[in-house]
């Protein structure tokens, strides 16, 4: 009973010291595009992810009603790291809702021209010049969202000490009056909602890899259960001992109680209150423990004897690799080492496998002898929308071209088509996974593969097939199932039925190399497509943003070599990270494996037809 009126009492009177306007609610997910957009058209970097910001102690006064609450004190508000904009999860600052919208939109533009120089008021002051300059046409939003700020925050006459300073200060700053010489901190004052705090490194960021996680079975635990995202920072335990003390173990002499059968509670149970401990902490402290996931996994990283592998072809290709955090390409960073399959049993696909390759191939076939568009034609079916504008613009430029049959039409037609095909198959360790009850996602994989060969060779045009996998940067594993000058025959089709599981996913040297396949083709038209299940990774510092930095630059080289790379993935998050890299329109998710069979053909049908 006194723990139920406890919890009753503690839920009432924070309720009654939240401050904030809950009909006037704006939440980060309903305007999270239109902040990616103006965040990047204000300069801001492409490779930054959006996330909930997490609460930060405060300063500033409290009522006698958030005393007694124990609330007030923390505030998420928003702060920009060096891989993360993070901005309030939502925002009520404003009883309007269109201010507390303009208030997201704001803090992106800020954030975009935030530089951190270490002093808080001064580079948030400077940022603000920056906005306004690039965006003039937000000053009238900014100057509500001003004078509404001002409006809510404390009177420093009404403060004493250092936070009358702190406050004036902030204000002073606010309405553009100048800067003071007081050195003010987040931490000193109440909530300044305009504005965005820098964040350090993100502990084990710079030094370990996003992928070199502590195994912690309690926090994978909690972390189903507790979607709150918390800034950490690494702590280094200090090992030094005094010599010249010894200590005394009071607690071995009753070492003989723990022969006792009593069910004692350990260090490693839950005890229930480790997400609320974290919550009223500002920093999460991480200590290394002296082990990296390369130790931890050394086992399943051994490669299989030379007898037992796959044949390599030729020596090793050196391939350059992008330092984003350097901003370099590194010469001659990773080996690549073509490898083929060692001849063996025939592919045999199933009676059902057979049924849809038919099928398939069948619906492709007809596209052999179908009408293609031929575009800026003078005469046509339909108006060719980018001939228009192009049109458009040269008559109205200086040239003042005028034409009585303009080339703006487009035009059905039958014609050669010129187009060639490299598929490049995600062969990583993470494809040993079951898709489904019965199959593994390497078997969904394999007969997608072969599919995808039957209905190219029915379209008769030119195309060829790769797998890749790594184990670090110095061993790239380019698999050739089938190249541009092997016919698609039971020797290539033995290759695809004799894929496996790989290693890891070292993404950018295999577009690289298939960049140079692709590159010396004749066809008009060269199409890179990309089969995947994750994210690149590698063992090394290959892992998160320099993962996804290094194939991001590998596919703009794509593009700068006339390329069109398109990628087909049956991860579950490619939202997250595949418009960065591919663009909104550059890749398809399938959500169910079992249809990749299908999906990665209609793909490709739909890509030929442009």
């Amino acid at each position: 009973m006194e723990e139920m009126v406890g919890r009753w009492w503690h839920h009432a009177v924070t309720r009654l010291a939240q401050r904030g306007n809950p009909e006037a609610i704006v939440h980060l997910n309903d305007v999270q595009k239109s902040i990616g957009v103006l965040f990047r058209a204000a300069g801001g970097s492409a490779a930054l992810r959006l996330a909930p910001a997490s609460e930060q102690r405060m300063g500033g006064p409290r009522s006698w009603l958030q005393r007694v609450a124990g609330s007030g004190g923390r505030a998420d508000t928003a702060r920009l790291e060096p891989d993360v904009l993070a901005l309030p999860a939502s925002l009520s600052v404003f009883d309007d809702r269109t201010l507390n919208r303009d208030l997201y939109l704001w803090l992106a533009i800020q954030s975009a021209c935030f530089e951190h120089t270490g002093n808080w008021v001064a580079d948030n002051c400077r940022a603000s010049l920056r906005g306004l300059c690039h965006f003039p046409g937000f000053a009238p939003r900014y100057r509500q969202l001003q004078s509404a700020h001002l409006s809510q925050r404390a009177n420093p006459s009404h403060l004493r000490g250092t936070a009358a300073l702190a406050e004036a200060a902030i204000q002073a700053a606010l309405r553009g009056d100048g800067l003071s010489a007081c050195q003010v901190e987040p931490s000193d004052v109440a909530p300044v909602w305009l504005w965005v705090g820098a964040g350090g490194a993100l502990a084990c960021g710079a030094a370990r890899s996003a992928g070199t996680q502590d195994p912690v079975d309690a926090a994978r635990a909690n972390s189903a259960e507790d979607k709150q995202r918390r800034r950490t920072e690494r702590a280094q335990e200090s090992q030094g001992r005094n010599a010249m003390v010894l200590p005394f173990r009071g607690e071995a002499l009753m070492s003989w109680s723990e022969m006792v059968r009593v069910n004692r509670s350990t260090d490693d149970e839950d005890d229930g209150n480790a997400v609320a401990a974290a919550n009223d902490m500002d920093k999460l402290s991480l200590a290394p423990d002296g082990q990296t996931l390369a130790s931890r996994v050394k086992f399943d990283l051994d490669l299989p004897s030379t007898s037992a592998d796959d044949l390599p072809l030729g020596p090793g290709l050196h391939l350059p690799e992008w330092d984003y955090r350097r901003g370099v390409m590194q010469p001659d960073h990773c080996v690549v080492q073509v490898m083929e399959a060692r001849p063996g049993a025939s592919f045999v696909p199933s009676p059902t496998l057979r049924l849809t390759a038919r099928r398939v191939r069948r619906r492709l076939e007809t596209l052999r002898d179908a009408p293609r568009p031929q575009h800026g034609q003078d005469s046509g079916d339909a108006i060719d929308l980018d001939a228009w504008v192009r049109f458009s613009a040269d008559q109205l430029g200086h040239c003042g071209l005028r034409s009585d049959a303009p080339p703006v039409y487009t035009r059905h037609a039958r014609s050669e088509r010129s187009l060639a095909t490299l598929l490049l198959a995600d062969l990583s360790l993470s494809t040993d996974a079951h898709a489904t009850s019965q199959v593994r996602v390497i078997d969904v994989i394999r007969d997608a593969l072969f599919v995808f060969g039957e209905a190219l060779c029915a379209v008769g045009d030119p195309f060829a097939m790769w797998g890749f996998s790594s184990v670090r940067r110095h061993h790239v594993r380019l698999q050739r199932l089938k190249s541009f000058d092997e016919a698609w025959n039971e020797t290539t089709r033995a290759r695809v039925g004799a894929v496996r599981p790989g290693y890891y996913t070292r993404m950018g040297a295999a577009i690289r190399h298939a960049t140079r396949q692709l590159s010396g083709r004749p066809e008009r038209r060269r199409l890179l497509m990309l089969l995947t299940d994750g994210k690149p990774n590698d063992l090394d510092i290959y892992e998160g943003r320099y993962g996804i930095e290094d194939t991001r630059h590998a596919i703009h080289e794509a593009h700068a070599a006339g390329l069109s790379p398109f990628c087909v993935t049956i991860d579950e998050s490619g939202h997250d990270y595949l418009p960065l890299l591919f663009g909104q329109r550059g890749y398809a998710l399938v959500h169910r494996p079992e249809d990749l069979v299908n999906r990665l053909t209609q793909a490709w049908a739909t890509l030929a037809r442009q």
